[in-house]
């Protein structure tokens, strides 16, 4: 993999909306393409709901067109062109190393409520319900979520890459 543009340009990866409801939350969202503020994206709106042992919304992409992985070796990490209102999210990886749907290596960002870059450093990535260290050489899924608290999640995403 080399460092660019993964998203929208490949036009072979798609977002899917996942929410906490494949576990018996009531968290709501939807996805969906449109203009925001003049750039072509791809927004998250719901409701995150703690009740019921609940507490997300995300949207995922494979990084692969066929769920495979990437090898992201070499690279430092990985960029979001993002719009929100100003809300905490959080950005979780999945490699092909990990096999329960709850392990992730996660890192937060803010969606401010203009267009702005955000870096996130593969470094900073934080294991979640795993001992095994994040192999960028077997990237599989990012996942952009709203999560453990009750709020509004409203995120838009213009672009992905890596750097």
């Amino acid at each position: 993999m080399t460092p660019g543009e993964l998203w929208p340009a490949t036009g072979a990866l798609c977002w899917r909306l996942v929410t906490d409801a494949v576990m018996g939350g009531v968290s709501r969202g939807s996805i969906a393409e449109m203009a925001i503020a003049g750039r072509d994206a791809v927004q998250m709106c719901g409701r995150v709901s703690t009740e019921n042992n609940g507490g997300f919304i995300q949207i995922a992409l494979d990084l692969a067109p066929d769920g495979g992985a990437i090898d992201a070796s070499g690279l430092t990490g990985i960029v979001l062109d993002v719009f929100g209102t100003g809300e905490r999210y959080g950005a979780h990886l999945r490699s092909t190393d990990l096999d329960r749907p709850q392990q992730s290596y996660r890192q937060e960002f803010v969606a401010p409520s203009q267009w702005t870059t955000i870096e996130l450093p593969f470094a900073q990535f934080a294991p979640h319900r795993t001992d095994a260290p994040l192999n960028i050489a077997r990237l599989r899924r990012i996942g952009l979520v709203a999560m453990g608290r009750e709020f509004d999640g409203d995120l838009a995403v213009a672009r992905l890459a890596f750097y």
